[in-house]
């Protein structure tokens, strides 16, 4: 972490952006261990064994996740719906679902303030999926965004504008302990959802989809009481202040398409890649196909949002 963090985290954490960048360029074509570690510099046993340690898989085996394909591929095998999920208790398994359960959402006044009196403390960190910007109020993390090399002014603007009145702190101790937790899943973190009372009922609904699975934006609709409303969802979707640690990421298009992303198509894959590959490192056989009653609507939906 930037501002937090030692000089080895900060090395391990730019050496795994370059590899996933080689792994992910136009074409999708498979690189040999060999090459891949050549052109980063190092030699190939210290490549695979830092990058395991990092992504928790090989590069070869993680190089299958990022095909174009493994998103349709998620959504016959691993379609979550939501109210099934809560009855079996698969987000109760999630660890990071374990870890952000406890969360307060801002009152209707409040929100309408637009942050009129709220010190908002934050901070830069190095991220598996890039840099990021991690914000906290006293009550929780209330955003996380991420930003390309040369773009942390523009990210800054983006987030600010969303509670314009606030005043904003360069903080990083605020933020830090949550944003450990996010993404280290270790320690205990609170969420501020800042939003409307239907943009928080969409992001509660994203937090039950549990690590390694996906859903829809039309389930997500079901979920929230507005079947008809997925365009709707998909923008309250868009407008997620916490780009993966409320999992926006892991809602697609009814055909398996996987949609847009506010931070990027590229991170969205790489997101789905490493929890897809993490979850079957851990698990010891096949995930058996959903039920025919859990089949995806084809409902069409919009392209614009996350």
């Amino acid at each position: 972490m930037d501002d937090q963090g030692t000089p080895e985290q900060g090395y391990h954490y730019r050496v795994m952006e370059r590899a996933i960048a080689l792994i992910d360029a136009p074409g999708g074509r498979t690189r040999p261990l060999e090459d891949l570690a050549r052109d980063l510099g190092m030699s190939a046993a210290h490549f695979q064994r830092l990058f395991s340690q990092w992504v928790g898989v090989s590069p070869k085996r993680y190089q299958q996740y990022l095909t174009l394909g493994h998103a349709r591929a998620l959504m016959e095998a691993r379609f979550t719906t939501l109210g099934a999920a809560l009855e079996l208790g698969l987000s109760g398994s999630a660890r990071l679902h374990d870890l952000f359960l406890r969360w307060e959402a801002m009152s209707p006044g409040e929100y309408a303030r637009k942050g009129a009196g709220l010190i908002i403390r934050y901070g830069w960190f190095d991220t598996p999926f890039g840099q990021a910007l991690a914000m906290a109020t006293p009550k929780g993390l209330c955003g996380l965004a991420f930003a390309d090399a040369g773009a942390q002014d523009q990210t800054l603007a983006d987030m600010t504008r969303r509670w314009p009145l606030a005043e904003f702190i360069h903080d990083p101790a605020a933020p830090a302990p949550h944003i450990a937790a996010a993404m280290g899943q270790q320690g205990e973190g609170q969420l501020h959802l800042m939003g409307t009372p239907f943009q928080i009922k969409v992001w509660e609904a994203l937090l039950h989809i549990p690590p390694g699975h996906v859903s829809s934006y039309s389930e997500i609709a079901r979920r929230v009481g507005t079947t008809k409303a997925a365009r709707a969802v998909g923008s309250a979707v868009g407008r997620n202040p916490l780009g993966f640690v409320i999992p926006c990421h892991r809602c697609l298009q009814g055909n398996g398409a996987l949609g847009g992303y506010h931070w990027g198509l590229a991170r969205k894959r790489a997101m789905l890649a490493r929890e897809a590959a993490r979850l079957d490192a851990d698990t010891p056989h096949p995930v058996p196909a959903r039920d025919e009653h859990n089949c995806v609507d084809g409902g069409t939906n919009p392209d614009t949002v996350r």
